[in-house]
């Protein structure tokens, strides 16, 4: 079990449409677009853009992994080294991940992704 990738950055928002303009005005593709949150990929990488509604996370970044069982194996060896780790979350876009905060103090979220990708939504 290891991390695959760092995957993705998650920011706080305003303004949705004009936040998704602006980026996707930079030549990032659109995958996930929700009324709280979107989520916004080049290459591989992605953005995730939290709205002033989103409440199930705040800004952190994600370390990407290839298996939930992968994560769940991560969440299961941090939680028996002590480390305070929420619970583990299959989400309404087909990914499973868990949060945590690392020594700093900065929030860490811990995803798999399925093959693939995120699924978008996005006719």
């Amino acid at each position: 079990m290891a991390v695959n990738r760092l995957g993705h950055v998650a920011i706080r928002v305003d303004d949705m449409e004009r936040a998704k303009a602006f980026y996707l005005g930079l030549g990032m593709r659109l995958i996930w677009d929700a009324e709280d949150w979107a989520y916004l990929g080049a290459g591989n990488e992605g953005l995730a853009l939290l709205g002033p509604n989103y409440k199930a996370a705040g800004p952190h970044f994600a370390f990407h992994f290839d298996s939930r069982a992968a994560v769940q194996s991560m969440h299961d060896q941090l939680k028996a080294e002590g480390v305070a780790v929420g619970g583990l979350h299959d989400h309404r876009d087909g990914t499973a991940s868990f949060y945590l905060r690392d020594p700093e103090g900065n929030w860490l979220e811990m995803l798999y992704e399925p093959p693939g990708g995120i699924p978008s939504n996005q006719g």
